[in-house]
């Protein structure tokens, strides 16, 4: 028997997210109709978020480290975050990455690519902690060819920290996905991540013309973390020079630093570089699915059923007159109505 149902309201329909009054028809776990009509609802309805860029290990640190740098924070394998990690027990581990995700579940968010620390125990107790859950988790595993075997791909530190020439090859051999830090302190490590052919790029807060270059001839794409760097006082990116040349998505990065809300990243992006809300919007969403070849982030037939319903008439949203901008400058997880993350099987 087929597992049908309707959601109506407001419709952010397609890649360009056109407001639409009708309604999305869910089957089976897919989405196999979109119906423009009159409809009596105050809801809108929007394609869940992929988180491109998390640390959910961090949730065991929330708030640490106030007054330290990016190297005190992050650098592997003394920084404070990997000192904590070491110290922290396996089950404390899972249960705050566990609490984290359904965090993000509230909010609206269908998938993550997490940067998982710990080798392959790491990438189990990713695993662990998502069991149960709807949020696909695609785990990077990193510090060793095992951890990316164990996992969905690898997630390198910086060209700074090291080659990666042995991972980058065992990663595409296996078929997966390879991402690296880049340019987050200073330009000096972005031409050797570029050199080892990435999947994606993750910062890209100090490239030179070069690097863009480099990046728009090879279409690589991007995950910003505006918020992130922010934080750890090394800048923020040009946002809007980095769309004009390539993909970009959007990550929360250290759940040690911010809180895993692409609502949140989303706000402070479009106020940050005022880039349109459409375009902010397609970060948070499709570009981030696109990066890590999963179906879903857009609302049209033959998609994963992955979206959630925001209450337009709420005391935050009501009397808003762009529904896009509603969502990427204003909405929050208490706006949140429900939350429907279904994959069709």
């Amino acid at each position: 028997m087929s597992d049908r149902s309707v959601l109506e309201g407001t419709i952010l329909r397609g890649k360009a997210f056109e407001a639409i009054e009708g309604r999305v028809i869910l089957s089976d776990g897919q989405i196999v109709g979109v119906e423009e009509e009159p409809v009596e609802s105050d809801d809108v309805v929007v394609p869940a978020f992929v988180n491109a860029h998390t640390h959910i290990g961090d949730s065991i640190a929330k708030e640490a480290g106030e007054g330290l740098d990016l190297d005190e924070l992050v650098a592997p394998p003394d920084g404070l975050k990997h000192r904590l990690l070491r110290e922290a027990s396996h089950e404390e581990t899972v249960a705050a990455m566990e609490r984290s995700l359904g965090y993000m579940r509230q909010g609206g968010t269908a998938a993550c690519i997490e940067f998982r620390e710990g080798g392959v125990d790491g990438v189990r107790a990713m695993a662990e902690a998502a069991e149960g859950l709807d949020v696909d988790v695609v785990t990077l595993g990193r510090e060793e060819i095992a951890a990316m075997e164990a996992g969905d791909g690898f997630g390198a530190s910086g060209a700074r920290d090291g080659e990666f020439g042995r991972e980058r090859t065992a990663t595409r051999k296996a078929g997966k996905l390879f991402g690296i830090h880049a340019g987050e302190r200073d330009p000096d490590d972005i031409n050797g991540a570029l050199d080892l052919d990435p999947d994606f790029l993750v910062h890209m807060v100090h490239p030179e013309p070069i690097h863009l270059d480099r990046v728009e001839d090879r279409n690589v794409p991007i995950v910003v973390c505006p918020r992130s760097n922010l934080v750890t006082g090394v800048g923020t990116p040009d946002i809007a020079e980095l769309a004009s040349r390539t993909t970009v998505a959007l990550g929360t990065d250290n759940v040690m630093l911010n809180s895993p809300s692409m609502f949140r990243e989303m706000e402070f992006a479009a106020k940050l570089s005022d880039v349109p809300a459409r375009e902010i919007l397609a970060m948070a969403t499709h570009h981030g699915a696109e990066i890590a070849d999963l179906n879903c982030g857009v609302i049209e037939e033959d998609r994963d059923a992955r979206l959630f319903v925001l209450d337009g008439d709420s005391d935050n949203l009501t009397g808003y007159q762009n529904a896009v901008r509603a969502v990427v400058r204003r909405a929050g997880v208490a706006d949140v109505r429900e939350v429907v993350l279904q994959t069709a099987e």
